[in-house]
């Protein structure tokens, strides 16, 4: 096998690349706070010779590289988690109960890697290549926009024609790539229920409506819609996450609490389990109380353009060979790239960079990945950038 010229050139920057996702590890910025992470990354841009813009949904970074069409975006995230780091590691995080615990300083540094190999590139295509430096994937604001949906409501995706990312994979092989077209990650929403009865002494529940006797009604109810309302074809799933209902043993509580998360891919079966928790609720006017319902309407699911996919796929074989690639599995996670797909054709593959035979799960204290990874999508995402300046 031929070697590929931007994985030997990945992996001459290793050391490059290695530097700036452990100072992006050691300093940890939250959602829509990544003031000095998208300074490191505009400062190493410009060095670059390329043209940074910060400010980009509000905190984000937009790096140009080339002019004219077609325009080829790829998407980093930038924001770490409200975690307190549990490794003991040279590049631990500095900041007490804030963490990188989901892999996104390494897939700024890849970016940042990809932007050098393309700059110093003296045969590159015609074309704009944007590099897109996403704040807040992991929360929304006030407004309940993340970062994707400011960036794009700034216009940082106007005219491109094709955006592409990656996402790193801690149980999966260090250095494997994961491709799929298709959905690939769910639409969340999340929902939060007040049942209300009038409560009451528990020696004489007669006396009164009891809420926790509906909630149970109202949790099968809500149980039986993923198994008896939606099409068993379809992808789709419904958790209970908190409940919350009275302080003592003897008394029936007025009201009792709960919610939980609904994940789905098509957007029709999404319209379906919300309509459908509305009607589970009513179970708790049947019985003689009442509720309220606020659905709060999180990421939409991510779909990967067949053609940008297959790319991709092709790319990744021809780079890693067959020993490379990790069959695809759809996830019920959610990303808030799937914006960034609904706004242009494009696809997100997974990046294998399980760190060591420990289990270090995505969010959480213990989450760490592979640094051998980092080149191989470096050299994936330039490989399959330029192939798509050139309209393959």
């Amino acid at each position: 096998m031929t070697p590929n010229p931007f994985l030997t050139r990945a992996v001459e920057l290793s050391d490059q690349i290695v530097a700036w996702r452990r100072q992006i590890h050691a300093n940890p910025e939250l959602s829509f706070q990544e003031v000095e992470t998208a300074k490191l990354v505009a400062e190493s841009l410009t060095e670059m010779g390329i043209e940074a813009q910060a400010g980009v949904g509000k905190t984000g970074v937009v790096g140009y590289l080339g002019e004219g069409s077609p325009v080829i975006g790829i998407r980093a995230d930038m924001d770490a988690l409200p975690i307190d780091e549990a490794n003991d590691v040279p590049y631990k995080s500095q900041k007490p109960g804030v963490m990188h615990a989901c892999g996104h300083d390494g897939h700024t540094a890849i970016l940042l890697g990809v932007a050098k190999m393309l700059a110093e590139m003296p045969d590159r295509p015609a074309g704009q290549v944007r590099f897109l430096f996403q704040p807040s994937e992991e929360a929304s604001d006030s407004e309940n926009k993340s970062g994707a949906t400011r960036m794009i409501e700034d216009g940082a995706l106007a005219g491109v024609d094709k955006v592409i990312a990656l996402h790193v994979a801690s149980d999966a092989p260090a250095g494997k790539v994961e491709i799929a077209d298709g959905f690939v990650t769910a639409a969340e929403d999340s929902f939060h229920i007040v049942i209300k009865g009038t409560g009451g002494h528990g020696a004489m529940p007669h006396q009164g409506t009891d809420p926790t006797f509906m909630l149970a009604q109202v949790i099968n109810a809500i149980q039986g819609i993923r198994s008896r309302r939606v099409d068993p074809t379809k992808g789709a799933t419904i958790s209970i996450g908190y409940i919350h209902g009275g302080t003592v043993t003897n008394v029936i509580p007025a009201e009792v609490k709960l919610g939980g998360t609904m994940r789905s891919f098509d957007d029709d079966v999404r319209d379906l389990l919300k309509q459908e928790l509305r009607q589970a609720c009513e179970v708790a006017k049947v019985l003689g109380g009442d509720y309220e319902l606020r659905i709060v309407s999180g990421y939409p699911s991510t779909y990967n353009d067949p053609a940008v996919a297959n790319l991709i796929e092709e790319s990744a074989r021809a780079m890693l060979g067959d020993e490379g690639m990790q069959p695809p599995v759809p996830m019920m996670g959610a990303e808030d790239f799937s914006y960034m797909t609904r706004s242009a054709p494009g696809a997100m593959f997974m990046l294998g960079a399980k760190f060591d035979d420990k289990s270090r799960p995505h969010h959480t204290p213990v989450f760490d990945i592979s640094e051998e990874a980092l080149p191989v999508g470096a050299a994936v995402l330039a490989d399959v950038t330029v192939k798509l300046l050139r309209g393959e």
